[in-house]
C-alpha cells in the first residue's frame, strides 16, 4: 500500500523546498546602497556580514523578536544595519533609512524569490487527494500575508494552514513546531502526517522524532545527501519525484 493512503496531512518547508532566493542576498543590499547614490559595497563582504548579523540576532532575539515583542521591522532594521557595519560600511541615519526601506520592501515582495515550477502543482495535487496541507517555516509573518500569495502560493488553493516561527515563537528544529502543525491540522496523529523539507536537522529529524513520516528534497545536489540516504532517509530531487514516491507501493515503509 502506498504511503498516500495512510496520510491525512502533509506539511512542507518553504525556502529550498517550494522556492529559492534569486541570486545572492548581498546583491539586494548592495543594489539598495547604489539606489541612493552610494558607491556599490563589496557584495561578498556584505553577504558575509549579513550571515554573522543574522546569526547574532537570531540568538539574541529568536523568532524575529517574538518573545521580546520586538516589531518585525525593528528586528530587520537592527540586522541590516549590523550587516553593513560588519562589512565595514556605516551610513548616517537618513541615508541608512533610505537603504533599509528599499531592502525591507524588496524582501516583502515576490522580487527576490523564485518558485520552483513543480511547487504549485504538487500542493494542488495533495489537496486534490483530500489531504490537509500545512506550511512549516522559520519565517516571519510577511511570508504568510504577502510573499507566498505574491508567488502564487495561496492559503485556500495551495495550502490550508501556515506555521511560521515569527508568529508562533517556536522555530525548527524544535519538534514543538511540528506538534503545533498537527494540532492546527485538526489534531491529526503523527503517523498520519508527512513532513517534506530540505534539511536533515531542521526538517527530517524533528518530524521523525515525534512520529511523523518525513521526506527530504535535495534540489541542489548537496554533498550531505549521501549521508542522509545512508542514515535511511528517503531523498528525492524534486516534488515531481516526491509525488511519484507518495503514490508508489514502495513508499509504505
Amino acid at each position: 500500500m502506498a504511503i498516500l493512503a495512510k496520510l491525512r496531512c502533509v506539511t512542507i518547508d518553504v525556502t529550498g523546498t517550494l522556492m529559492a532566493y534569486k541570486g545572492e542576498l548581498g546583491d539586494y543590499y548592495c543594489m539598495a546602497a547604489k539606489s541612493v547614490g552610494l558607491p556599490c559595497p563589496d557584495y561578498k563582504r556584505v553577504h558575509e556580514g549579513f550571515k554573522l548579523a543574522y546569526k547574532d540576532m537570531a540568538k539574541k532575539y529568536p523568532c524575529f523578536g517574538y518573545a521580546a515583542k520586538m516589531p518585525n521591522i525593528t528586528w530587520w532594521k537592527t540586522c541590516v544595519r549590523d550587516s553593513f557595519v560588519r562589512a565595514g560600511y556605516e551610513y548616517d541615519e537618513e541615508t541608512f533609512e533610505k537603504i533599509f526601506r528599499r531592502i525591507y520592501a524588496s524582501f516583502g515582495s515576490s522580487a527576490p524569490y523564485t518558485v520552483f515550477p513543480d511547487s504549485q502543482p504538487f500542493l494542488r495535487w495533495l489537496r486534490g487527494k483530500g489531504l490537509k496541507v500545512g506550511i512549516v517555516s522559520n519565517a516571519e509573518y510577511r511570508y504568510q500575508d504577502v510573499i507566498l500569495p505574491a508567488l502564487g502560493l495561496n492559503e485556500g488553493s495551495e495550502w490550508d494552514f501556515g506555521i511560521f516561527s515569527g508568529l508562533e515563537g517556536i522555530e525548527k528544529p524544535n519538534p514543538k513546531i511540528y506538534e503545533i502543525a498537527l494540532a492546527r491540522a485538526g489534531n491529526i496523529a503523527p503517523e498520519q502526517a508527512l513532513h517534506i523539507g530540505d534539511s536533515m536537522r531542521k526538517d527530517y529529524e524533528p518530524a521523525k522524532s515525534i512520529g511523523m513520516h518525513a521526506l527530504l528534497v535535495d534540489r541542489f545536489k548537496t554533498p550531505d545527501a549521501l549521508e542522509w540516504r545512508k542514515s535511511g532517509a528517503v531523498v528525492v530531487p524534486d516534488l515531481v519525484k516526491a509525488q511519484e514516491w507518495l503514490s508508489s507501493e514502495k513508499s509504505s515503509g
